[in-house]
């Protein structure tokens, strides 16, 4: 029951590719591991909990370790983008794009040029 309450979290745990994963079900609560390729995607998975569960939700435990703490996230851009909508999406605030270029400036020269397939450093802040 309570599985099947939270199954878009183990979801978006496949969807991301948590490392890993383990899921149990007893005693009406879910239990959930794993390991997050970064900080981001670990957060993604705690908002869809959320979500879902509220913000002290008493039904699941989870515990996500991350792998690379040494970025926020790693994005590969795609068509359209700019650095000011890729800051929007991780930091919700487009003027934090100089961060991200800073993080990048080794195959990006421009902060106002980028090209589909780069893969491009999400620093912490």
């Amino acid at each position: 029951m309570v599985k099947s309450k939270y199954q878009d979290v183990l979801d978006l745990g496949e969807k991301l590719n948590i490392k890993e994963g383990k899921v149990e079900e007893a005693d009406g609560k879910l239990k959930v591991w794993g390991t997050a390729a970064t900080p981001y995607d670990k957060n993604l998975i705690w908002d869809k909990i959320k979500e879902i569960g509220g913000d002290n939700p008493a039904d699941i435990v989870a515990d996500i370790k991350v792998e690379d703490e040494s970025v926020f996230a790693r994005h590969t851009v795609t068509s359209g983008e700019t650095l000011g909508k890729i800051a929007k999406q991780y930091y919700g605030q487009p003027a934090k794009y100089q961060k991200i270029f800073e993080a990048n400036t080794d195959i990006l020269k421009n902060p106002d040029v980028i090209h589909p397939g780069q893969e491009l450093i999400i620093p912490n802040l």
